[in-house]
């Protein structure tokens, strides 16, 4: 009797495995977090452990019990003061004033998590006039049984080069900002169709970075090369059978992807076939393998020369484009591709992935961990490893965003929070926003994420350390900057409470490190905390009061302590 429940738990095991991945084959691509790169869930994406099947049926129990459509209109005035405290700096104030709306939409067929706002900013002493677009967007709709539609949006600003001279906190005049806008769609499917697992996908996604001036270097330091647009194709699609007939699950997918970048003309092709088989070995451990063929290249075109052979740039510091050169690859690899590695699952809690296999020519390793001690306490790792770039980062990270969550925004400055939390998972998108680099690369990483829930007090935190090689042609003029290795370690934490039922106070810290490997530049460090309280006076009137402390340090540049306070009122709709 137990053995033979523990083979059919085993062979449970399997079949979740496999129809786990009918939907991830677009994964064998873009390696940052959430891409699960290697078919290993990385932070943020659904445990493999469930099938599509079993997720839109928890899915669809969860809507049952919490549907909801809130959306919430509002106007926003504030007054904002902010010095540097450490060199003596003048005390610059700006008047804010904002229009936006938040969104928490969940029904049968479709879940949407959203911010969107913009911002009017009335400079008084030192600071200049600007208008602010910012918003996080992420959203399915069922359109039928298996077919989803899903999309996710982001207007931020980030930093223009990881070189440039300004902290994270984008207050005043601030140099070295870029206004980044991203936003992917598609259609997925997952269906069991004549005792087969099939799936099947697409996604579009585009991206675009505006600078109003060339970021500021370090002295001696080596510009790189500023992100401006890109397009980016997804297709994927499977088949497989879960344990049953036989005594293992096998699955056989392909793919292909394609991003046309505008500086240099840049161009990803890529395209893969395999088969992967798991076989259990017991009632909570299965064995993984898989073996196929990929063929990917990466080009780029020479940007133009002056005459003393120096590469030209535009006002923005982009590299000026040589039409009539011949692109050049900056990476190929075609021939066999492998993994192998296991599954373990000795709960409904808890998950985890492991595998080492063959890819670009290298060795790789992904991984992922999913733990829920409780009902409101999730715990996710994932280790990723793969080729990527900022368009396609954007898109992949995106997407592995939750449907449902919190959106926040840093009280002084207004900008989404990098990290967001739901019940159901979370994800940072730190490593796409660090540094909007134009060039393709590959990059190894580990992102953890944690939320928890207890009593009044929500928590947030995230954590992450990312490592990424530039790919640039071995014969291109700018030549000297292949394999140049950026490497960044980040942290996020957040924490709120409803003090009582008109009122509540938020918190939020950041850590950032970003070791610079561009010759001449130095390395980034930058840390900051903030606070703020939320009091509801007469029915849709809030007013907010909120502090913080930024410091920022890097070679070449005074080091800043900032120090701001905002006073504000908002009315809801």
């Amino acid at each position: 009797m137990r053995t033979n429940f523990s083979l059919r738990r085993g062979a449970a095991l399997a079949a979740l495995l496999l129809a786990g991945t009918a939907t991830s084959a677009h994964a064998q691509f873009s390696g940052d977090p959430g891409s699960g790169s290697g078919d290993a869930p990385a932070a943020g994406s659904a445990p493999a452990s469930e099938s599509g099947t079993d997720r839109q049926a928890k899915r669809g129990q969860s809507q049952q019990k919490k549907r909801q459509v809130s959306v919430t209109p509002y106007l926003e005035v504030g007054q904002v003061l902010s010095a540097d405290l450490k060199n003596g700096g003048d005390v610059l104030t700006y008047t804010t004033v904002a229009a936006g709306v938040d969104a928490a939409i969940v029904t049968r067929r479709a879940e949407l998590a959203g911010t969107l706002r913009y911002e009017h900013r009335f400079g008084w002493s030192g600071t200049d006039d600007a208008d602010i677009v910012s918003g996080l967007a992420r959203g399915r709709v069922e359109v039928s049984r298996g077919l989803n539609l899903e999309a996710g949006a982001l207007a931020t600003r980030t930093r223009a080069d990881g070189q440039g001279a300004d902290s994270g906190l984008f207050l005043g005049n601030s140099n070295n900002v870029a206004n980044l806008y991203s936003v992917y769609a598609g259609p997925t499917l997952t269906q069991r169709l004549g005792g087969f697992d099939v799936g099947a996908g697409y996604r579009f996604g585009y991206t675009k970075v505006d600078v109003d001036t060339a970021p500021v270097l370090a002295p001696g330091a080596r510009q790189q090369n500023l992100f401006e647009s890109s397009t980016n194709h997804v297709a994927w699609a499977s088949i497989g059978q879960r344990p049953g007939d036989l005594p293992f699950g096998w699955q056989v997918s392909g793919g292909y992807e394609r991003e046309d970048t505008n500086q240099l003309d840049q161009r990803f092709e890529g395209k893969y076939a395999r088969a992967d088989v798991t076989v259990p070995i017991g009632p909570t451990l299965a064995l993984l393998g898989g073996v196929g063929y990929e063929d990917i290249e990466i080009g780029q075109r020479d940007p133009v020369l002056d005459g003393n052979g120096v590469p030209v740039r535009d006002a923005a510091g982009r590299y000026v484009t040589d039409k009539s050169q011949p692109r050049q690859l900056s990476f190929d690899t075609d021939g066999l591709i492998w993994d192998a590695g296991v599954m373990w699952q000795p709960s409904r809690r808890t998950s985890l992935t492991a595998k080492v296999g063959r890819r670009y020519g290298d060795t790789i390793y992904t991984g992922s961990f999913t733990y829920r001690p409780d009902h409101a306490t999730l715990f996710q790792v994932g280790v990723y490893d793969g080729l990527s770039s900022l368009g396609r980062g954007m898109s992949s990270g995106l997407s592995a965003l939750p449907t449902q969550f919190d959106p926040t925004r840093n009280p002084l400055s207004g900008d989404v929070n990098t990290c967001v939390f739901g019940e159901a998972s979370g994800g940072c998108l730190n490593n796409q926003l660090g540094n909007a680099n134009a060039f393709q690369y590959r990059n190894r990483g580990i992102q953890a994420i944690m939320t928890s829930q207890y009593g009044r007090w929500t928590y947030g935190v995230g954590v992450g350390y990312d490592r990424r090689r530039l790919l640039v042609p071995r014969g291109s003029a700018i030549a000297n900057l292949n394999g140049i290795t950026d490497e960044s370690y980040y942290l996020f934490l957040t924490a709120g409470r409803q003090l009582d039922a008109d009122s509540d106070i938020s918190l939020a810290g950041y850590l950032n490190y970003f070791d610079n490997g561009s010759p001449g530049a130095g390395d980034v460090q930058s840390a900051g905390l903030s606070a703020s309280y939320s009091r509801r006076f007469w029915r849709s009137l809030t007013g907010t009061a909120a502090a913080s402390l930024n410091a920022f340090d890097q070679d070449g540049f005074n080091s800043q302590l900032i120090g701001s306070a905002l006073v504000g009122l908002r009315y809801n709709f």
